[in-house]
């Protein structure tokens, strides 16, 4: 066992049997173990397949591009509401495990060959989040700022987006606009490291708060 993951295990106060049992039908289907955003993952020839976890009411089978899979058991959900790729499977006890391992398998071995295939979630399908009025007034004020912001990958224009029109009042939008400002002109994603000291290179890990809470 991956000394990462076996830490991880050693430190589960719930679903400890469970997840075990979730463990052990994943490596039957020839995935190599990791341990990536603070839990076990597994891959395929160096590419993402699924990721294990838990909460206080479930435990889960996370599939990275769960997207692109069939789901002919019509069992997988989505993560959150605006996830565009990944989708999981949560269980409530061991009896679930056993009376779902084939099509738990079944479905790893179609997330397998799905990499296999070098097949990409479409990112582009589906309603684009729209602007709000305030980030389109801002690009009217600032020509250089919606260059800035237009210059971003999609993803991150999506993020943004999504967190800005998420406020309901029309301040408390203006108000977050600002505090990303420099971000954005940084060419930074709502979670990307801005100051150098993460171990998850783009993405931010927390240890800025050493640094006494630069965001």
């Amino acid at each position: 066992m991956n000394t990462e993951v076996r830490a991880y295990f050693d430190k589960l106060k719930t679903w400890k049997p469970e997840l075990e049992m979730l463990r052990e039908l994943i490596l039957e289907c020839g995935l190599k173990e990791d341990y990536k955003w603070r839990n076990p993952c597994y891959t395929h020839q160096g590419k993402n397949i699924v990721l294990i976890g838990s909460s206080k009411a479930y435990f889960s089978l996370s599939f990275f591009k769960g997207a692109l899979l069939k789901d002919q058991k019509k069992i997988l959900q989505k993560i959150g509401q605006n996830t565009r790729s990944a989708k999981y499977i949560s269980f409530t006890s061991k009896a679930e495990v056993i009376a779902k391992a084939d099509d738990i398998k079944d479905y790893i071995n179609e997330a397998i060959e799905v990499e296999r295939k070098g097949l990409k979630v479409d990112y582009t399908k589906g309603q684009e989040p729209e602007f709000p009025k305030e980030l389109l007034d801002k690009f009217k004020a600032d020509p250089e700022f919606k260059i800035a912001f237009n210059s971003l990958t999609r993803g991150r224009q999506r993020g943004y987006i999504l967190h800005f029109s998420s406020a309901k009042q029309s301040k408390t939008r203006t108000s977050r606009i600002e505090k990303y400002e420099n971000r954005i002109f940084n060419g930074k994603g709502m979670l990307d490291c801005v100051c150098g000291l993460s171990n998850r290179m783009p993405n931010c890990d927390g240890s800025h708060k050493q640094l006494g809470g630069v965001e």
